[in-house]
């Protein structure tokens, strides 16, 4: 098994008791780099990989393919971490390299351990109070959203369909003993407080 767990913002001591559990555990941990390596220096060795900053798509593609075959074998016979600054699902590298996995190594299962994203770090370290919508965007125009709270999913997934927004997911009460996941046509009607919904067009 592959495991992405997110690594912070960059401070040792942001790093969630999870990712440092699975840091020992792991039969082999991967990093992106220096800063990466040395967040995880106190509890385990790893071996840094190649991420390229470039706008090269061979590149990019032939340094994750070099990746997913020093990957394979330690996530085919045991446990494999690959920790990535801030959260693995957040504008993260991870999801292009699971993407290469995949193609090549279909049969090693991944997982994903989230870590303080860029986001929340920014916020608390502006002294910001976000308690409105936002839009995050890297440049690009935004074809997905995310909704806190929300109290009627099925009226809301069918507004959002007639704006163009195909891909829906919702979760309740996530991380908990009641947590639920659903997709499109699973959506209900009524969720609970503890809800976010992705909807994508």
């Amino acid at each position: 098994m592959l495991i992405g767990i997110g690594l912070g913002p960059g401070d040792k001591e942001l790093l969630t008791l999870r990712a440092v559990r699975l840091l020992k555990e792991a039969d082999k941990v991967f990093v992106p780099g220096k800063m990466a390596k040395d967040l995880v220096a106190p509890y385990t060795e790893a071996e840094v990989l190649e991420f390229p900053m470039s706008n090269d798509e061979d590149v990019i593609r032939a340094a994750l393919e070099r990746n997913a075959e020093r990957i394979a074998p330690a996530a085919r016979n045991g446990t494999a971490v690959l920790g990535m600054i801030g959260d693995p699902s957040f504008y993260s590298t991870f999801s292009r390299q699971v993407e290469i996995m995949r193609a090549s190594h279909p049969d090693i299962e991944t997982e994903v351990e989230p870590g303080i994203s860029s986001i929340t770090a920014f916020a608390s370290r502006a002294k910001l109070a976000i308690n409105g919508g936002f839009v995050v965007t890297d440049g690009e125009h935004p074809d997905a959203m995310i909704m806190l709270k929300v109290k009627k999913p099925g009226e809301l997934m069918r507004s959002l369909q007639r704006e163009g927004y195909r891909e829906f997911v919702l979760a309740e009460r996530v991380f908990q003993d009641e947590e639920r996941i659903y997709s499109g046509e699973q959506i209900p009607e009524q969720s609970d407080y503890f809800s976010i919904m992705y909807a994508r067009k």
